[in-house]
Order: C-alpha cells, then sequence, then structure tokens
C-alpha cells in the first residue's frame, strides 16, 4: 500500500472530524484510567498477566528470561534486547501502526514483552514519532514501507477505522499477523474481506477486544462458568471525550460490551431493539440497547457520553446466582444460596491485578508463536461490528429539548 494514500486519507479524517490522532485513540472514547487505556509511565506496567489460561501459560514458558534492556535503549534489529542466543532464535518481530493513544501504548507493551523484537511504530506526523520514541524506547517511520522494510512477523493496526481495511490486507498480503483494534472495520463486507484474506494466507487475525482481558471481566466469565443465565445489564457511561471523533457511542463504546455478552453466553445476538438519541453531538450520545441471544438470554447496554464521571459495570443474573462487577475498581461480587425467606450469602471474588492491554498483546503473541486460535479471532470481531451496525439502523433521535445544542448550562 503506497503510504500516501495512509497519510491522505488521515488527514482527510481530521478535516472531517476536527482531531487527528492517528491510532485507536482517534476513534476510541473510551480510554480508561487504568493501565494499558491511557498514557502511563512505564513503572506500572511490570505486572504479569494471568487473567487467560493461555497468558498464565506464555507467562510460565518465559519465566526466568534475562530482563529487558531499559526503553531508552534502541533493541538491535538483529535480536531481542537481552542479546542471548536462545532469545534471537525466539524472537518476534513487531511493529506497530499508528502512534495515537492506544498505539502508543501497544509500542510501550510491546518494547517490555520477553522474546519480543519492537521493530517500530509508524505515524505520518513528526510530532507522534518524537513522542513515541520518547514514550516506548523504539523508532519510528514515516512510512508503512519503511516499517515492512526492516522485516516483521506481526503487526497491530492501531490506526483510524477507515483505515484498517488497506492496512490489514497489505500486511497479510505480505504474509504479516496482525492484531486489529476493535472495530475490526468500519463496515461489515470489509470485516469479512480481512478475515478471507487472513485464512487464505495462513496468518493470524486478531481483533483488540481489550475488555475481555480485564482482570474484573474474567473473574464475571469464571463465575458464571455452567450457569443457566437468564439475564445481563451493562452500563458503560462517561463524559464527553475530548477528542472530538466521527462515530458516535454506539461504535466507540457499546461495541466492547457487545462482544462481552456474545462472549459470556457464548451465543449469538438474534434480536436487536436499540433506542439511540444524540443530545449534545451530531452523531448518538446516548444509548439504551436490548437483546435476546439465540440462548434465549436477555441482555441490555446502557451507554452515553452524558455522564459527569466515568462508571463501568456489569451484572449477571442466573439460576443459581447473581454476580455484580465494578471494571474501574475491579470488584466482583457474587450474591448464592438464594432462600425460600428472601436471604442468601454473599461473597467477594479474587480478581488480579494484570493490566488488559499487556494480557491481550501477550495471548496475540502467543497464538502466533503457537499458530493457535487467537483469543478473539476474526469472525468474533466482524459478529460484534454487524450487531454495532444493526443497532445504528434505526437513526438517533433528538433529545427531548433541541431548542440548544451545545455543553451544559454550569450554575453559580
Amino acid at each position: 500500500m503506497a503510504f500516501a494514500t495512509f497519510v491522505a486519507a488521515c488527514y482527510s479524517a481530521c478535516n472531517q472530524t476536527g482531531c487527528f490522532a492517528l491510532g485507536a485513540g482517534a476513534v476510541d472514547g473510551d480510554i480508561e484510567g487504568d493501565m494499558g487505556r491511557g498514557l502511563i509511565p512505564p513503572r506500572l506496567s511490570g505486572c504479569l498477566p494471568r487473567a487467560e489460561t493461555s497468558v498464565r501459560r506464555a507467562s510460565a514458558n518465559r519465566a526466568g528470561h534475562p530482563p529487558k534492556k531499559s526503553w531508552g535503549q534502541h533493541m538491535s534489529s538483529k535480536g531481542s534486547a537481552s542479546g542471548t542466543t536462545a532469545d534471537i532464535k525466539r524472537a518476534l518481530r513487531v511493529g506497530v501502526i499508528g502512534a495515537g493513544v492506544m498505539g502508543s501504548n501497544h509500542a510501550r507493551v510491546l518494547a517490555g514483552l520477553p522474546g519480543v523484537v519492537m521493530v517500530g511504530v509508524v505515524d505520518p506526523l513528526p510530532e507522534h514519532r518524537t513522542r513515541v520514541t520518547a514514550f516506548a524506547g523504539c523508532r519510528a517511520f514515516e512510512t508503512l514501507d519503511d516499517l515492512l522494510a526492516e522485516g516483521v512477523d506481526a503487526v497491530t493496526i492501531a490506526a483510524p477505522t477507515h483505515l484498517h481495511h488497506e492496512i490489514a490486507l497489505a500486511c497479510i498480503a505480505r504474509k504479516i499477523h496482525i492484531l486489529v483494534e476493535k472495530p475490526v472495520a468500519s463496515t461489515v463486507e470489509e470485516g469479512r474481506e480481512i478475515v478471507t484474506a487472513a485464512r487464505d494466507a495462513g496468518v493470524t487475525l486478531m481483533v483488540g477486544h481489550v475488555e475481555r482481558f480485564n482482570p474484573a471481566v474474567a473473574a464475571i466469565k469464571q463465575a458464571i462458568s455452567g450457569e443457566d443465565i437468564l439475564s445481563i445489564g451493562i452500563t458503560r457511561v462517561g463524559p464527553f471525550p475530548p477528542r472530538m471523533s466521527n462515530v458516535g457511542v454506539v461504535i466507540d463504546l457499546a461495541v466492547h460490551d457487545i462482544d462481552l455478552i456474545r462472549w459470556f453466553t457464548e451465543s449469538d445476538i438474534v434480536e436487536v431493539q436499540p433506542q439511540l438519541s444524540s443530545a449534545v453531538a451530531e452523531r448518538e450520545d446516548i444509548a439504551l440497547l436490548q437483546f435476546r441471544t439465540a440462548s434465549g438470554v436477555l441482555a441490555h447496554i446502557n451507554t452515553n457520553w452524558l455522564t459527569p464521571f466515568k462508571a463501568r459495570s456489569v451484572t449477571v443474573a442466573t439460576r443459581g446466582k447473581y454476580v455484580m462487577g465494578d471494571l474501574l475498581t475491579r470488584q466482583v461480587t457474587e450474591c448464592f444460596g438464594f432462600k425460600p425467606d428472601g436471604s442468601y450469602s454473599m461473597r467477594h471474588l479474587p480478581v488480579g491485578h494484570d493490566e488488559p492491554l499487556r494480557a491481550e498483546l501477550i495471548a496475540f503473541i502467543d497464538a502466533v508463536r503457537g499458530g493457535k486460535l487467537p483469543a478473539v479471532s476474526g469472525e468474533e470481531g466482524v459478529a460484534s461490528l454487524e450487531i454495532a451496525i444493526r443497532c445504528l439502523e434505526s437513526p438517533a433521535r433528538p433529545a427531548a429539548s433541541t431548542a440548544h445544542k451545545g455543553p451544559r448550562r454550569v450554575v453559580g
């Protein structure tokens, strides 16, 4: 792919939306205040992932490897940071496309993983390249061709969503394994083309639904395993994102929870009842979404950009228990042992302290190395995108008062 096309498309997006953050940050306004979602100090990213069995296995297999050099030292293109012969043989050469908020964090995490050579990051903006070089201690390239010329085995794509299709196909054509940030593409058709191309080329395709790797989500998933699920309720609300975007809350926020509903129930969503409204933004900034899965589970998502504080919560009702989880504080509580008199027992479940993005990227590397199915397949990413787009087929309605659109009035 000619990188001029990449740059031109990015600047076109900037002109249309009033923003230019090359990376998933340009689309994803749901940047959490924890490790893996925002620009955070490197010293906070050292915890080992435990959320997924495959991640635990990967970490255990690599235990005892010599530590990486500091991020201030550039890794040699001929080997891993540790420089041992064994590491050189095992090292996986990885690049990142996009140095926005999310792309910079991809680079930070990958630069610190054992057995990984962080080749570099692509971004057309000099200031982004300067920032990511200082932040992650890696090289930065102006063009995709420059990065690919260095030789990479895998890349993570954190460019704006409308560029995912073209970039993904270009990498797949070179037999490069890819992780594509959510949503996998702008349209279902483009997503399916990426999936088909990856399958035909025999390369790993993983979609970056990082919320699955939140330790609280993993604890909820384990708690409801084998249970007869009745209903799921998810709340994901917060203030209007400072970085303007060309998408609304359904693609930006609710797609996380559509994926979680499908993952929790291990069932397809067959009925969609969306209620959308636009109070401040041109696109929907309020969404109340109801679903029914093929297995009969009822689910709903409440998401908006109008709440003055962030809240992320999940509740799951089953025949035998009621599970409540706060995805920000990572507290998960289970109610069980319901008695005829209305009494019941309650306990707090153990939750890890892992960085979700680190766990996700280790799972991707593990899938590439072992030729395993990725934790979030391309097909799953397309399925969640398809449901989100179905929700958007019901046009957003104006909020109750349409006399004036703008920030809320400040009292006092």
